[in-house]
């Protein structure tokens, strides 16, 4: 079992990895005001966010397997050290296309923290203290989110470049790092290490659809909220930090889910939750009642994400944990990049309201198909 405070530098990192894109959702709108006359501003302006999400994708795998070899704490430092240089930069660049290539490298960052993060877990806690730390820590994450949000909200009413000033944050984390977590010994080549249970590449395809449908929320509705209902910076963020309550809510209540069901029957839960704030957010009228609908998303992905993770874990061990780690980082921000790829030309045709609409639609429809299928599926005779 970790000491306290090597617990509270693993719940850190998980915090700067899962807030990575979040911090600037609320400047976003006010950057592709900024830099209006760009053709393709609304794409690219998205693509703040999620072009960090493509780098993860393509080089976690190719990461995890020299993590290890080079070093944890190394690895963290370096990570660390690009995290904050490479975040921050937003501040003092100027140009759509220079901000695009700080993220890019930014990118590479978060592929770094995540993969050790995670591996990290699976660690320092046996199966059955598993469950509990991530549900421990997804809520940390959401809760550390309002200030990332709401602070975000309020430096980008300033200027919108003000809002990468959060990413400084790394720099605290950094000197935990230093402090609380000591080297892994272990000088195996990972790339020649094989994951025997082949279910977990399901689980990585599930991963990547949460992500896709997720991620519509931080680079479609803040758009909405300030382009269609008019909310200012501060409003936005109180709105999306209250699914962040929500999200906490979400990840805590796994724990207890987890003891009686099934990751499966959680993880169409989830799905079905997440299509009631989809379809809820497309009837809204109003924008206070948005404080209704984006929680009931923020839920599902707190009990989402504590799910995926966790039964990912369930099927590695020691020696193929890092790699494991690195390819369900790449299926979660593969589905980050491709969120807005998938969504950007359904809004352009539907708009964004009746988006959100057809998608709740359509995602409940799915679980719907797939509950019939798994019943089938069960009363199907087991060949002997």
């Amino acid at each position: 079992m970790p000491s306290f405070q090597t617990k509270i530098t693993l719940l850190m990192l998980a915090l700067l990895t899962t807030m990575s894109n979040v911090a600037i959702v609320t400047a976003l709108p006010h950057l592709s005001q900024v830099y209006a006359n760009t053709p393709h501003i609304e794409l690219l302006s998205r693509l703040m966010l999620t072009l960090p999400s493509l780098l993860v994708a393509i080089f976690a795998p190719i990461l995890g397997r020299y993590i290890y070899r080079f070093g944890i704490r190394k690895s963290l430092f370096i990570g660390l050290l690009v995290f904050v240089i490479s975040g921050s930069a937003g501040y003092y660049l100027d140009g759509i296309y220079l901000l695009l290539a700080s993220r890019m490298i930014f990118g590479l960052s978060i592929a770094i923290l995540m993969i050790i993060s995670t591996a990290l877990v699976g660690n320092y806690f046996d199966i059955h203290q598993r469950a509990k730390f991530m549900s421990l820590q997804m809520a940390f994450t959401a809760i550390g989110g309002l200030f990332f949000v709401f602070g975000g909200g309020i430096l980008s009413d300033i200027g919108y470049n003000y809002a990468f000033l959060v990413y400084l944050l790394g720099l605290f984390v950094l000197v935990l790092v230093y402090l609380n977590i000591t080297e892994v010994s272990n000088k195996k080549n990972i790339s020649h290490i094989t994951i025997e249970n082949k279910k977990i590449y399901g689980v990585y395809i599930l991963a990547f659809i949460v992500m896709l449908l997720f991620f519509v929320l931080p680079t479609q509705f803040p758009f909405m909220l300030i382009n269609q209902f008019h909310a200012n910076g501060k409003l936005t963020a109180l709105i999306i930090s209250s699914a962040f309550v929500a999200n906490a809510i979400g990840a805590i209540s796994f724990r207890y889910l987890v003891k009686t069901m099934p990751f499966y029957q959680i993880y169409l839960l989830g799905l079905s939750t997440m299509a009631m704030g989809m379809y809820g957010i497309g009837q809204v009228q109003s924008v206070e009642y948005f404080f209704l609908t984006a929680p009931i998303i923020g839920f599902s992905g707190g009990l989402l994400m504590s799910n995926i993770t966790t039964w990912m874990l369930s099927f590695t061990d020691e020696q193929n944990r890092i790699k494991a780690s690195s390819y369900l980082t790449s299926a979660l921000f593969l589905g980050q990049f491709f969120s807005p790829v998938f969504s950007y030309p359904l809004v352009m045709k539907l708009g964004v309201q009746s988006f959100f609409e057809m998608l709740g639609i359509g995602i409940l429809l799915c679980v719907v198909s797939a509950v019939i299928i798994i019943k089938q599926m069960m009363k199907m005779p087991k060949k002997v």
